[in-house]
């Protein structure tokens, strides 16, 4: 009786494709080996298990392919959820959480706690090695606090947010240390001020400004939209800084991107190579960004 073949050609087709695929990635895993990639992970995407798990996936690859990958990690929606249960009421202003004492030692403790936690486990169980951390460890980040304005009829005012930080100064030598030990830092964007106040800082922020500060070959800013879209609503591949700032002097860049694409700005120009911003809820957006040759998303360089 013949023996039934092990595979049928439809499979080994598909291992076939599979091949090529790592065969035309073989040239971008060696240009990102030994480099340092920031990515910026957060919105809705961090409350479904199955898009934590597959994030977590993306990032031991790096690891496993040479590239050294930093993550660190927003919590809106979870830190809202949990203000919600405490019933502790919040405010938003031009975008920012007013943040009192309570509301920032609620803010730390989803952080710090639930989310950066669950991040390291996701990673871990991935098959990775990674620590979690906050701007608290080593010095990490130093905050200094911010404020905003409001108001109309062209009168404005200043308004104390509270406990709302952005970074004064940063100091690599924890995550330096991790990486240089094989291991994946996930960084919660909780910092000390120098009067001892604990900050809570926007995570974009704090991953331009840490990226800045290692010189990243990438940083990574992951989002809910395809990245920075022209007047026709086409998607835009790439800008250099004085084309992304004359997008923003002529309004195509709107609303909620402005601060995201002046944290790449001000990246770039601190000490990164390039920013990206990219839709995060795309299948392995972080690998097909780097690893083909045109990417996803928007990437800004310096001019």
């Amino acid at each position: 009786m013949a023996e039934t073949p092990i595979t049928s050609s439809a499979l080994r087709s598909d291992w076939l494709a599979k091949a090529e695929v790592l065969t035309e990635a073989l040239p971008f895993m060696r240009r990102y080996s030994g480099h340092r990639i920031v990515v910026k992970f957060g919105g809705h995407a961090m409350g479904e298990a199955e898009s934590i798990q597959s994030f977590a996936n993306d990032m031991v690859l790096l690891n496993q392919v040479g590239a050294c990958p930093v993550v660190v990690h927003g919590g809106g929606p979870q830190i809202g959820a949990m203000l919600n249960k405490l019933d502790i009421q919040s405010e938003f202003i031009n975008g920012l959480r007013v943040t009192d004492a309570e509301t920032v030692n609620v803010v730390e403790m989803v952080l710090c706690g639930a989310i950066n936690k669950s991040l390291v486990g996701a990673l871990q169980q991935a098959g990775g090695s990674a620590v979690g951390i906050s701007g608290k460890d080593s010095g990490l980040i130093t905050a200094r606090k911010i404020s905003t304005a409001k108001g109309g009829s062209n009168i404005e005012e200043a308004v104390d947010l509270g406990f709302v930080g952005e970074p004064d100064h940063i100091d690599t030598r924890v995550v330096d240390a991790l990486i240089s030990a094989g291991m994946t830092p996930v960084i919660a964007p909780v910092a000390p001020a120098t009067d001892g106040a604990t900050y809570n800082i926007n995570a974009d922020t704090a991953a331009g400004a840490i990226s800045a500060a290692m010189g990243a070959t990438r940083l990574l800013m992951l989002t809910d939209v395809s990245g920075v879209l022209n007047k026709d609503g086409e998607h835009i591949q790439k800008l250099k800084i004085t084309q992304a700032r004359a997008l923003i002097a002529d309004g195509t860049i709107n609303g909620g991107m402005i601060p995201k694409v002046e944290t790449c700005i001000d990246a770039v120009e601190g000490g990164a190579e390039a920013a990206v911003i990219l839709d995060g809820r795309e299948p392995h957006a972080v690998l097909v960004e780097l690893f083909t040759e045109h990417g996803i998303g928007t990437i800004i360089t310096k001019d």
